[in-house]
């Protein structure tokens, strides 16, 4: 993968960090040129759902006191107020502030949000930042056996584990590592790709992602 061009074609590893061979990937999924402005695009909106919206200002009527008049109508010089809580006032309430339960959520169209992962995926290639392995395997949830495979495979990064199903052991040996997640090929998103430096495929992962993001 020298000189910028993508080539769907990687090293496959074992678990114990040796070579297995090579793996293709589906290379209308991890080949094509990432359009950098689709995945911002996905990003943001997934950012966006993220939010909880509960944010809130008082307004004139729900700010404490201000129920007398300040001083009188007339006669006194000044300008004329009918409370101390109107938005004018130190202490007032506010005016157009955000109401809580606000809904940030959107959508991109699905042709947007396909070709922003297909573009992640094969920015992760690109940049020589996946890791396929022939398969992941652990006969119990243990931390420092999934820390001894990440030091086989020298990663020492943020690292974006996909697995073709779940697999508890993978995802409970995984769970205190704090730069580790753990998914499966149908919660693969556009955010977690961007979020990770390292990409971990599983083979059986990646032939499924193939066929199902193409």
């Amino acid at each position: 993968m020298k000189g910028g061009n993508i080539v769907p074609k990687v090293v496959l590893y074992k678990q114990d960090g040796t070579e297995a061979g090579d793996v293709e990937l589906n290379d209308s999924v991890f080949g094509i040129e990432p359009n950098e402005h689709v995945i911002h695009e996905a990003v943001v909106m997934q950012r966006a759902a993220k939010r909880q919206g509960t944010h809130a200002v008082k307004n004139r009527s729900e700010v404490r006191g201000g129920g007398a008049k300040p001083w009188r109508q007339k006669g006194t010089g000044r300008a004329r107020h009918g409370s101390i809580r109107a938005p004018q006032w130190v202490g007032g309430g506010v005016v157009f502030g955000p109401t809580p339960e606000r809904n940030y959520k959107y959508k991109l169209p699905k042709k947007v949000r396909k070709l922003a992962l297909k573009s992640a995926l094969s920015s992760k290639v690109k940049n020589e930042d996946i890791i396929v392995l022939d398969n992941l395997q652990l006969e119990a949830p243990k931390t420092k056996d999934m820390v001894a495979i990440l030091d086989a495979l020298k990663v020492n990064d943020k690292a974006l584990i996909v697995t073709n199903e779940k697999d508890e052991n993978v995802i409970r040996s995984a769970n205190n590592l704090q730069k580790v997640k753990v998914i499966t090929v149908g919660e693969v998103n556009v955010l977690d790709l961007v979020a990770h430096d390292k990409l971990i495929l599983t083979k059986a992962a990646a032939e499924r992602a193939g066929e199902v993001f193409a």
